[in-house]
């Protein structure tokens, strides 16, 4: 994630709906009252303050210092953490993600890792960027790179697998796949496409020169207007979710 850094009051202001719309992920984890959870990637603690409320024992882990800060700050056991590297053993009754792993190139790394911090029975449940996933907005934030010289691709931090993809990695690892699936989730934009690129986009901002960004940005916004615009002048991105559940077997 080279060049991306996290502010947890702008995550709070432009990017509140990544926890919003985690209901049906949550659901698909089912968290049970005495469970031990892992969150991996918990952001600022929202949805790890969910799985508390329903009576759930969580620790929870991200490469964020800063928001490792605001998830403490929420009453979270947080700790920062890198998903490549964990160093659980068959603690865990499940480990659960959200809008996190799609970060994340060395995925074979990860699934491993959460297969051994996983207890015999236990689950892992995720909903990440699938294949797909913000398209346009990907096309165009390399592609105003290209133009300015740069290696747009080399500045892309992002891993969106297919189903058929993801599943073969849990499958090596000793998971038994439940469930995985695509999932098309167009989502207005609160702060915009400007928002968003400011939340999401640093790995392509931070490229550039300082004194180049805020045309880089109003350039990529302006190549988006036709696609990503609503006639009502909404901004949307067209997300895609690849969401699955896995078991390691007893």
């Amino acid at each position: 994630m080279s060049g991306q850094v996290w502010d947890a009051e702008r995550y709070r202001a432009n990017a509140a709906y990544v926890s919003d719309l985690a209901a049906p992920v949550l659901d698909l984890l089912d968290p049970r009252p005495g469970e031990r959870v892992l969150d991996l990637g918990c952001g600022d603690g929202t949805l790890a303050r969910r799985l508390m409320d329903a009576g759930c024992d969580v620790t929870a882990v991200d490469a964020s210092p800063e928001l490792v800060a605001a998830a403490r700050a929420a009453g979270v056991e947080a700790a920062v953490g890198d998903a490549r590297a964990l160093a659980y053993d068959e603690e865990f009754d499940a480990v659960f993600s959200n809008a996190v792993l799609h970060w994340i190139r060395e995925a074979d790394t990860v699934v491993a890792g959460v297969y051994r911090a996983l207890r015999p029975g236990g689950r892992f449940v995720a909903e990440l960027g699938g294949h797909g996933n913000v398209g346009a907005i990907r096309d165009a934030l390399v592609a105003e790179l290209d133009r300015r010289g740069y290696d747009g691709a080399a500045h892309d931090p992002w891993y969106f697998p297919t189903a058929e993809d993801y599943a073969e990695r849990l499958g090596r690892a000793g998971f038994v796949v439940e469930r995985v699936a695509l999932v098309p989730r167009p989502t207005p934009l609160p702060a915009g496409m400007e928002g968003f690129v400011a939340t999401f986009g640093g790995s392509f901002v931070s490229a550039l020169p300082r004194e180049e960004r805020t045309g880089y940005v109003a350039d990529v916004c302006a190549r988006l207007e036709g696609t990503s615009r609503d006639a009502d002048g909404t901004w949307v991105a067209h997300y895609v979710r690849l969401r699955f559940a896995a078991t390691k077997p007893v």
